[in-house]
């Protein structure tokens, strides 16, 4: 039987991408023991791998395809197949930052204040390159962990990575420049892409984790439609997409159907309802494939 090996990336991410997978319509069961989580797929094998490391094993096709973030496939320097970008973290549907921060008496205003310093970070090569671009020359040192703590005492700054900005304000660090944005990436072996059976199983599974990602901001709209009051409701609509319409039986009005973004459902339902809308029905989506 055909199979091909799946990456998923163990610890930040882990959450989120088995989350991610369940709206895509596949199960995955993670044992705490065990680094081969299953998955209701016979043609899927899982690997748990840290998303350092992802890029390596994907891109000497030790596996096929797998999910991490760009920033460890620029840190790496992997030769693999970027699939599909997929736009979700540890905390939210967001791109993340890594940073450059100092504490917040420092008198470190920009790059430049850099030269001759020495700064801490897990993303050693892509901050090189980063201080490379601004001309400065300084010393780079690997982060095992607990970055934020090392300045100032150990280091003059570090290159760290944030969603939010809450941790760094807890340790009285500023930013002061982003070295880079990243996002989740889905990617391939270029072996395994150009085998045919696997790149379309590849190819399927980057459309429903995109989907997945998509449909997660979104909501679907059903409501009923007196004859009288359609051209008020199609108004409120039409502005956002175009709904589906269909006639009720006996000629009692309409049903509509749509699809919106979540945060315009909750403003336009009120007025929805006040336009002559009867029954509206939100409801959540696991997939939009666009």
């Amino acid at each position: 039987m055909d199979n091909l090996t799946l990456g998923l990336p163990k610890g930040s991410l882990q959450e989120s991408t088995v989350e991610m997978m369940a709206r895509a319509g596949f199960k995955v069961y993670i044992s705490s023991r065990s680094y081969y989580p299953t998955i209701d797929d016979s043609e899927l094998s899982a690997r748990l791998v840290r998303p350092q490391d992802m890029s390596r094993y994907v891109g000497k096709g030790i596996i096929d395809a797998g999910l991490t973030g760009m920033d460890w496939v620029e840190e790496d320097g992997s030769d693999v197949m970027e699939v599909v970008k997929l736009v979700y973290a540890k905390q939210q549907m967001s791109k993340v930052r890594w940073v450059l921060a100092v504490p917040e008496d420092s008198n470190i205003a920009t790059v430049k204040d850099l030269q001759g310093k020495r700064i801490s970070t897990e993303l050693v090569k892509v901050t090189k390159n980063y201080l490379k671009k601004n001309g400065v020359e300084a010393e780079v040192e690997f982060s095992h962990g607990a970055t934020e703590a090392k300045a100032p005492e150990l280091v003059d700054a570090i290159v760290e990575l944030t969603e939010t900005g809450s941790s760094l304000r807890a340790n009285k660090l500023k930013i002061i420049d982003t070295v880079m944005d990243s996002v989740t990436v889905f990617i391939a072996n270029k072996t395994a892409w150009n085998d045919k059976w696997k790149r379309e199983k590849i190819e399927n599974l980057a459309m429903l984790f995109e989907g997945a990602i998509i449909a997660n901001s979104m909501v679907g709209l059903k409501m009923n439609v007196p004859n009288e009051c359609l051209d008020k409701v199609l108004e409120k609509l039409t502005a956002l997409r175009k709904p589906t319409i269909s006639p009720l039986s006996e000629d009692a009005g309409y049903d509509i159907d749509t699809v919106m973004d979540e945060k315009s459902a909750r403003v336009l339902i009120p007025e929805l309802k006040r336009a002559g809308a009867e029954g509206i029905i939100e409801y959540p989506l696991n997939k939009v494939v666009i």
